[in-house]
């Protein structure tokens, strides 16, 4: 349930918890089994283990502090590459997912790159048996506009997030799994824009906000 700030916080932060439990209960996995390995090849990997899971981990705190966060290090508006690169990170180098990215080179206003790597982020956990991540943002009439767009065999998406998304959730109904959809929509909201979902589709999840300069 979430009711304030200090509510969704809460929220917010298991969600963290819950997408950073695997990485890095792979870096203690790891670290176990270099303890008691001997076979220099079996430590080289290992040590793999321990340099993925440490990198998986930094880019995802890396993008889930400008996704939720403050973002202190960051300026009110954010070079456009920085999101890619955090994107990027995400999505991984397995081939699984591919990104097109059609974005203006100025830099945005933070709140913009925020909903923007938050509907990534929906969208790409969507492509459960891969495909293609698209994502683009321009200056339009009405504001800075947003749009991402995920295509694949299938798209996936938790019927409770689409909730949040198209703010027909109730509050109570708020989970850890929903707030960051929530709180994009509301973000949104609170910045003079709306946002957008297509339809149920089996391949194709379109979302779309707009964020007032």
């Amino acid at each position: 349930m979430a009711n304030s700030e200090v509510d969704l916080a809460s929220l917010l932060c298991s969600k963290i918890c819950h997408d950073l439990l695997s990485p890095v209960g792979a870096l203690n996995n790891g670290l176990e089994l270099l303890d008691g390995e001997t076979d220099p090849v079996m430590r080289d990997r290992c040590m793999d283990l321990l340099a993925d899971s440490a990198r998986a981990s930094a880019d995802k705190l890396k993008y889930f502090r400008l996704a939720f966060g403050a973002a202190g290090g960051f300026g009110d508006n954010v070079d456009p590459a920085e999101a890619r690169q955090l994107i990027e990170s995400l999505i991984g180098d397995s081939g699984k997912i591919s990104l097109g990215w059609a974005l203006q080179g100025e830099a945005l206003p933070k709140k913009a790159i925020k909903i923007l790597l938050n509907l990534a982020l929906i969208a790409k956990e969507t492509l459960v048996r891969g495909g293609r991540l698209d994502v683009g943002a321009e200056q339009g009439d009405l504001g800075i506009e947003v749009v991402v767009r995920a295509e694949g065999e299938k798209i996936a998406l938790d019927e409770g997030i689409r909730t949040a998304l198209d703010g027909t959730i109730a509050p109570a109904d708020l989970s850890a799994r929903t707030a960051a959809a929530w709180m994009t929509r509301e973000l949104a909201l609170k910045n003079g824009g709306d946002l957008r979902i297509s339809p149920p589709s089996a391949t194709e999840l379109l979302l779309g906000a707009i964020v007032t300069a």
